[in-house]
């Protein structure tokens, strides 16, 4: 079935997203290690994105949540790539286009959000408003930060990089949530499951986000990264 070979499509991409997430995530940022690491990340990660998306139109009673955070993932993965790309740091019409579609998608998240809230038990097919709420205020973020770059109309380097660095972090954070406490936590034994454990690898890599984010807002900028092309 289509489904099948999607999900193991799925499956088999966001693991080596992962593995790539990781290798970019602590190498040195610019170095050779964090570009392979990268590349592998975006491309790994495009693919699980784009198939998790699918998987969740195909089925949206059970995966309409995974459809809406694999188009999140997009966004954030590509407005990214072409931050670590547009060297002018102007505003063009890819980041019009990019804007354009984020702000449906936070009006989306938002109007599903709500509607499950009015649902006698908060929920809308299987999942909590919360969780689409989650989901919006994560896009509204690069929304937010996209309407600062539509006013200034052009990014300084350092700016640039951070744009880069943060919304590829997020990519990989939304993938690391869908493994560890998502959808992919059923493949975990029930002990573990329960202990909490499986929410330390999400903390853990705020964390490093954050530093990394912080040491380039602060720091003198170095080059960017080759952005996993």
């Amino acid at each position: 079935m289509p489904i099948d070979y999607l999900s193991l499509v799925h499956i088999i991409t966001g693991t080596l997203a992962l593995a790539g997430g990781v290798l970019a995530l602590v190498a040195p940022k610019g170095r050779h290690w964090h570009r392979q690491g990268g590349r592998i990340f975006f491309w790994a990660m495009l693919v699980s994105a784009m198939s998790g998306s699918l998987l969740g139109l195909l089925e949206p009673e059970r995966l309409l949540i995974t459809a809406l955070a694999g188009v999140l993932t997009l966004y954030l993965l590509l407005s990214s790539r072409r931050a670590a790309r547009n060297r002018s740091g102007r505003f063009e019409r890819m980041d019009g286009a990019l804007f354009a579609a984020v702000v449906v998608l936070i009006l989306l998240l938002a109007g599903l959000g709500g509607f499950a809230l009015q649902q006698a038990d908060g929920r809308l097919l299987g999942f909590a408003g919360e969780d689409y709420f989650m989901l919006a205020v994560m896009a509204g973020l690069g929304g937010c930060a996209d309407v600062t770059l539509v006013f200034r109309k052009q990014m300084s380097d350092r700016h640039r990089i951070a744009r880069h660095l943060w919304r590829m972090g997020l990519a990989f954070f939304i993938a690391v949530g869908s493994a560890f406490t998502g959808p992919g936590v059923g493949v975990f034994p029930e002990a573990l499951r329960s202990s909490g454990l499986l929410a330390a690898p999400e903390g853990i890599t705020a964390l490093v986000i954050l530093f990394w984010l912080v040491r380039t807002v602060f720091n003198r900028p170095r080059p960017v990264p080759g952005d996993g092309s």
